[in-house]
């Protein structure tokens, strides 16, 4: 059984201007000491899908249809009470911006301990000790001095260790990564990639990694998910995803990538802006800026096409290239296999 199970969740943020859908149908799960990683345009539905498997919306944002299940139980209305014992003790989550993450009015020891006191029965003594053992962990160099200084005084990377720290404090079953290195320049983000992976490694825990930058990707993931407006696009492993992408989407990303051999070249950027979520298209959602867009694509979305052994994609494109081949597709429909 999967650590982690979501199926059809959908999550809608009701503003003034209408219903704005920003997960919309999205299923996956998650195997115990597996890294997932969830890549995509900001806007995306990325981070909204992580925050609603912990729920943990903005007031404006709910839950309005689909499951999330946790070693078997579901999370879905099971009540803020529930929800606290599962936050922090089964699943923690990593901010994106460190800085904003922490209370810059509180020194980093009151702020762990406090999360640990608050999420395990350690005594206070206890809680400061597990600490210092978590800041050793995350190679934070004199965490006693550290514990006594406030977030301004530690640089960015320092901080993003200090984050890493208070998610793995109460050693979660799953830890949300939500664009961890964004913040962070280019030598600290290998640093704490390689951090994340000795650390997911030596404590068996499963990753979701929620990322724009699909080096991470390929650093660190067993399996990706590429979302666009709110919907996945295409699944499979890393390999698959990097050397053999299905969606047209994913072959954008891919083209926009800087390689050894495009010094001298312009960047292919994926032209034209994200949809606009409160006018959705009846057909693929990505049509409007595809090259290869066909009359099927803007009047009626793709089913999920089984295109490899676990690699999925929803692009009328591969449908066609397998009927000009002569190969049967299958079409994948509520879990069912139909040819």
């Amino acid at each position: 059984m999967a650590l982690l199970e979501v199926k059809d969740l959908r999550t809608s943020f009701f503003t003034d201007a209408g219903e704005v859908k920003a997960v919309n149908g999205v299923s996956f799960s998650l195997e115990r000491g597996k890294v997932l990683g969830i890549v995509g345009e900001s806007g995306s539905g990325k981070s909204v899908t992580a925050y609603s498997i912990m729920q943990i919306l903005a007031p404006a944002g709910k839950i309005v249809g689909g499951s999330v299940k946790l070693d078997g139980k579901e999370l879905i209305g099971s009540g803020e009470k529930v929800m606290k014992t599962v936050r922090g003790n089964k699943v923690s989550i990593i901010f994106q911006d460190p800085m904003t993450s922490l209370n810059p009015t509180y020194t980093i020891g009151s702020q762990l301990t406090e999360a640990i006191l608050l999420h395990t029965d350690r005594s206070k003594k206890q809680a400061k000790e597990r600490a210092l053992e978590m800041l050793r962990l995350v190679n934070v160099n004199e965490p006693e001095k550290r514990m006594k200084q406030y977030p301004f005084e530690l640089s960015g990377g320092m901080r993003q260790r200090v984050m890493i720290a208070m998610a793995l404090a109460c050693e979660p079953d799953i830890l949300i990564a939500d664009e961890p290195t964004t913040a962070l320049d280019v030598t600290i983000q290998a640093q704490i990639l390689e951090l994340m992976q000795s650390l997911q490694k030596e404590l068996g825990m499963a990753i979701i990694m929620i990322t724009h930058d699909l080096g991470v990707v390929a650093q660190l993931c067993d399996e990706v998910i590429v979302m666009y407006a709110g919907s996945i696009c295409e699944r499979g492993t890393a390999d698959e995803i990097f050397y053999n992408p299905q969606h047209e989407y994913t072959k954008g990303l891919m083209r926009s990538l800087p390689s050894a051999n495009s010094a001298g070249t312009r960047l292919q950027p994926i032209t034209g802006t994200p949809i606009d979520l409160l006018n959705m298209p009846n057909g693929c959602a990505f049509a409007p800026r595809c090259d290869e867009a066909m009359r099927i694509c803007i009047d009626k979305a793709s089913p999920e096409f089984e295109v490899g052994e676990g690699h999925t994609s929803r692009c009328w494109m591969c449908a066609k290239k397998a009927k000009e081949k002569g190969e049967a597709i299958i079409e994948i429909e509520g879990g069912e296999n139909n040819e």
